[in-house]
């Protein structure tokens, strides 16, 4: 008996269009195995499965935020995307992929969740060196992110598309926790004024791309919290009242 994350993964590996031979081979499984996982029964059995689940609708597809089935958990996973999260459309079956560190195991899963509930049927968990690439496959990511593209987010325009601006301006608290789950933190300033040492915790974000920056510097003013740029690829947000007002949303990363 295998477990049931060995045959999902062979299924997104058929997917993707990587031979049965292969798969057998990198999976450490027979051939007539993975093919009866790919063509027997077992496949019909979760094809039918999948055709009594209902069919859910692509806002991507329709420019329609209404047609978004959790409009939170998108803009959630939207920030994570613009942070630390790219597109790969090379293959077959176009792969969502966020990267999240292995010190934050509570953010590993919910950006987890948040790709559950918004469109993917299942996510895998694959680890790299001291973070995890938390992904899923389905030909509609590049329509619900159509910011992808070649090259570094930083060295391209991002902007959001009209139905993606609805959604963020119902959900700023969303995607502000997300952009600063994947680029962002929240910390203790030091500093020194005439001899006295003061701490105060402060939020930071930092982005190569002006574009994103901007982005969180729009949905921090939809709240209502000031801001400033520390830096020229960073935002903070530093008083009292402020620092506050996003801890009642985000808080310390866990």
């Amino acid at each position: 008996m295998h477990p049931p994350e060995t045959y999902e993964r062979a299924v997104r590996l058929r997917e993707s269009g990587v031979s049965l031979a292969r798969i057998a081979d990198q999976l450490g499984l027979p051939r007539g195995t993975v093919a009866h996982w790919i063509y027997g029964s077992r496949a019909r059995h979760t094809a039918l499965l999948r055709a009594k689940q209902p069919v859910r609708v692509c806002a991507g597809c329709t420019r329609d935020p209404g047609d978004l089935d959790a409009p939170r958990a998108y803009a959630y996973l939207l920030g994570q995307y613009l942070g630390d999260g790219h597109l790969v459309t090379s293959a077959r079956v176009p792969v969502l992929r966020v990267y999240c560190a292995n010190a934050y195991p509570d953010i590993i899963e919910e950006c987890r969740q948040a790709m559950l509930t918004v469109f993917a049927r299942s996510v895998s968990i694959v680890p790299r060196a001291g973070c995890v690439g938390v992904q899923s496959y389905s030909t509609h990511w590049p329509h619900l992110f159509p910011q992808h593209g070649p090259g570094p987010k930083h060295r391209r325009p991002i902007s959001l598309v009209n139905w993606q601006q609805a959604v963020v301006a119902e959900q700023p608290r969303a995607l502000l926790r997300g952009l600063i789950h994947a680029d962002g933190c929240r910390c203790i300033n030091r500093v020194t004024t005439r001899g006295k040492q003061y701490a105060y915790p402060r939020y930071l974000f930092a982005n190569e791309s002006v574009d994103i920056l901007g982005i969180c510097g729009a949905a921090l003013d939809r709240i209502g919290a000031r801001w400033r740029f520390n830096r020229r690829n960073s935002i903070s947000v530093a008083t009292r009242a402020d620092v506050a007002l996003l801890d009642e949303f985000i808080g310390p990363k866990t």
